[in-house]
């Protein structure tokens, strides 16, 4: 059991694309795995890069698989883009907004005017995510209202997401696209960068000696974990394949099939 091999652990930071689930099908029994977690003394928070749902979605999300979670529990980094935003320009300052509905939504709740394409030209933030519905005229607004001086704000650079049909591109292609088109690189919030895991350690109560961050991706969930110190646990069933974990340095502190091995092996 995960907790025989370390001992200090109170706490898990769980990613949830590539660890949790595959798009809409889950990576094992989810209700099985949690059962081990609780049976060992854990809390849990869950810490995701993606920006498309908002917190209550994801809760959904995790109750349909079984699981029960409450909503302060699930950290993303759209939920931290709009902290940051709150923490750094007036409320009521004006966002322009490639990605989702949802992120939108979560932008205007934190106290921020989201222009849509007609107002564009009024944005002093462009903050883009993950936008399937990505399209030239998006690029094109978002580039050249960041050329204007409207600030660059990227929730994550994920380049891909794993789905049951192989790896679907990510938020970090969009970003991609209008840095690009900008000839700038954004202000990153999400993972690897400390601010999710701030929030995380503060939700969980421990330090982050006391916490493990466990992911699928070496560059964000690896990377962050261990710029923030806590423990780093790779699981195999998203993006990262042996190889390429075995690779890395420094190497995670444990690496796992999947979030069952993890917990159980």
């Amino acid at each position: 059991m995960l907790t025989d091999k370390f001992p200090k652990l109170k706490g898990l930071i769980l990613d949830m694309d590539g660890v949790l689930w595959k798009d809409s099908k889950p990576i094992g029994d989810l209700p099985y795995v949690f059962r081990g977690i609780s049976d060992l003394g854990l809390k849990v928070v869950f810490a995701t890069n993606n920006a498309t749902k908002s917190i209550e979605e994801y809760q959904q999300k995790i109750g349909s698989f079984g699981v029960q979670v409450e909503p302060e529990q699930i950290i993303t980094s759209a939920m931290a883009a709009a902290k940051y935003l709150q923490q750094h320009y007036p409320t009521n300052s004006k966002v322009y907004v490639v990605g989702s509905a949802s992120l939108k939504d979560i932008i205007r709740k934190h106290g921020f005017q989201v222009c849509d394409d007609a107002e564009r030209d009024s944005a002093q933030i462009v903050l883009v995510a993950l936008d399937t519905n990505l399209t030239y005229e998006k690029i094109r607004n978002a580039a050249t209202q960041i050329r204007q001086g409207a600030d660059f704000i990227a929730t994550n650079m994920d380049a891909t997401f794993p789905t049951p049909q192989g790896l679907f591109p990510g938020a970090g292609a969009c970003v991609a696209a209008i840095a690009t088109a900008a000839e700038m690189q954004p202000l990153l919030i999400g993972k690897p960068q400390t601010p999710m895991y701030g929030l995380a350690f503060q939700t969980l109560g421990f330090a982050p000696h006391e916490t493990m961050a466990i992911g699928d991706r070496l560059e964000t969930d690896i990377a962050g974990a261990q710029k923030a110190g806590c423990l780093a646990g790779l699981v195999l069933s998203g993006v990262t394949d042996e190889s390429k974990a075995r690779s890395w340095q420094p190497q995670p502190d444990l690496i796992a099939k999947d979030l069952t091995e993890l917990i159980y092996g």
